[in-house]
């Protein structure tokens, strides 16, 4: 026990020593972790947006614009008919301009007051998802319908927005975690030829593999476990800054998930992707000096 108290102090030693190599490794880690991070987060607000819109199944009918508010309520009873409508609610263009406003904001409302023209529409429901396209193409048929607002659409353009996004960070985050290691590799080696003679004395008087290469396994993993933290404050902060702007503009960010409800999980998946990166980038680089003898280290 006493021992390995010895390699771990000599593995936060070594972090100290060669700090400047050790800052260049936590910089880039964290870079990784921190647009890791950012992507994981917006997938999975963008999979909360889709989701939300997939489970709504209602619709807004647009009525022409030309059309009387009772021409539009008896278009609005021919919608009710059709087999799989559930409910056609009513809602006047005075009715819609309060819900945008509600919605916008006094400030970002105040800017496109003149120059909108909402007109009387029908909040539809649907009894039957399956039948969507076929009822949404009957009510296309029924005289002084203007327009349809298809939600399914959008969730299908949010859902390859998604897909993107994963497809990207994946990318960033491969190159990054090449980065990561080959920097990690190279703080390691900068210690390792610091401490060759060491090595070559510990090697030469029967020091297990094992013995010689923890303290550099524990460099490696602290510079991660620093990283994961320095990555979650940095990501935290961020992701509040994102939500201030965006409450500032007067948008709902009622749909935004919560920074606190992802915390933990992500906070975890930060220290063991940080500490698993310094691991190996520890051990692909001491693996060299292992399979020498003593003088082969000192190049003898």
């Amino acid at each position: 026990m006493k021992g390995f108290g010895y390699l771990v102090k000599e593995g936060f030693k070594n972090v100290y020593s060669n700090r400047i190599m050790s800052i260049a490794s936590i910089c880039v880690l964290v870079s990784c972790l921190v647009l890791t991070g950012a992507a994981s987060l917006f997938t999975v607000n963008v999979e909360k947006i889709v989701d939300m819109v997939q489970k709504n199944n209602e619709t807004i009918v647009y009525i022409s614009d030309d059309r009387t508010e009772l021409e539009a309520i008896q278009i609005g009873k021919k919608i009710e008919e059709l087999d799989n409508v559930n409910t056609a609610v009513f809602v006047s263009k005075e009715e819609a301009l309060e819900q945008y406003k509600d919605k916008l904001g006094e400030q970002l409302f105040a800017r496109i007051e003149d120059r909108n023209r909402m007109p009387d529409s029908f909040r539809v429901s649907f009894e039957e998802l399956s039948g969507y396209d076929e009822t949404v193409n009957e009510i296309k048929q029924i005289d002084g319908v203007q327009s349809i607002l298809d939600r399914r659409e959008f969730a299908d353009k949010l859902s390859k927005i998604s897909s993107l996004i994963n497809l990207i960070s994946i990318g960033i985050v491969a190159a990054l975690i090449i980065i990561s290691l080959f920097i990690i590799a190279n703080t390691i080696r900068a210690t390792m030829y610091s401490r060759r003679f060491e090595i070559s004395i510990m090697k030469s008087v029967g020091a297990t593999n094992m013995f010689v290469r923890m303290p550099f396994l524990i460099e490696g993993m602290v510079i991660g476990f620093i990283s994961a933290a320095l990555s979650t404050g940095a990501l935290a902060l961020l992701y509040q800054a994102i939500v201030g702007v965006i409450d500032k503009t007067g948008l709902s960010v009622d749909f935004i998930i919560p920074f606190t409800d992802v915390v933990i999980p992500l906070c975890l998946a930060f220290v063991a992707v940080g500490i698993l990166v310094g691991f190996f980038g520890s051990f692909i680089s001491i693996r060299k000096y292992l399979k020498m003898e003593g003088n082969e280290i000192l190049g003898w």
